[in-house]
């Protein structure tokens, strides 16, 4: 585990070793952090040292200013939303073998990476948690590896969205979609149809934001 949360395992099949992968917030602090590993009835900390990593600033201009500040009505709606996508993040589902790479889910520049310092109309916000492809209305976006779908939804701020499951704590999610193909519950594998890249939610124009979560922390889709 680490911080409460547990974290994908995965057996070397040449040393027969144990190998932790976790996830780690944009938010934590440098240092000395620990993970907690339980074998046998022994529970083992494991220390880890996190340096400090410098991230660009990117500045939009939102037209829309409902969508930097929403109204008051709006916020039970954001809140809903951010419980049914926080369910899919922090869902732990065992499918052997984990999945640990990912195909492209669609073709396009990058047009913002991850972990950009943002500011909307120059009013601060959270880092950028995913990564963004430019691409025209229409382009098919795809399943990057197999998984279940358990979450579609038309968010405020995220547009039409898709969300997969992978297992082991590894979770996807597709946004600002103009169509979606999928329903929750489906089973996809590598290279479904998920939906079309479109322009839904709060954008500046046509894009896929796809971000990658690991033990409910976003992590660099790179």
């Amino acid at each position: 585990k680490f911080q409460d949360k547990r974290v994908m395992v995965l057996l070397d099949e040449n040393t027969q070793r144990w190998h932790a992968m976790v996830g780690l917030p944009l938010k934590l602090k440098p240092g000395t952090h620990r993970i907690t590993a339980y074998q046998a009835h022994r529970i083992t900390p494991v220390e880890f040292e996190v340096t400090e990593k410098a991230y660009k600033e990117q500045r939009l201009t939102i037209t829309n200013k409902r969508q930097v500040n929403p109204y008051k009505n709006d916020l039970a709606r954001i809140g809903s939303e951010r419980r049914v996508m926080d369910r899919a993040f922090r869902a732990w589902r065992d499918q052997a073998p984990p999945v640990t790479r990912f195909a492209l889910p669609t073709t396009g520049p990058i047009s913002s990476p991850f972990g950009l310092k943002r500011f909307f109309n120059d009013q601060p916000r959270n880092p950028h948690s995913g990564l963004d492809i430019a691409a025209p209305i229409g382009t098919p976006i795809y399943a990057p590896a197999r998984g279940i779908v358990t979450a579609v939804g038309e968010y405020f701020f995220n547009g039409k969205t898709v969300m997969l499951d992978h297992g082991h704590g590894l979770v996807t999610m597709y946004c600002h979609m103009n169509d979606i193909s999928v329903a929750e519950g489906d089973e996809v594998k590598t290279g479904d149809v998920l939906g079309e890249v479109g322009n839904t939610g709060r954008v500046t124009g046509p894009h896929l934001h796809w971000s990658v979560s690991l033990n409910d922390a976003r992590i660099d889709p790179n």
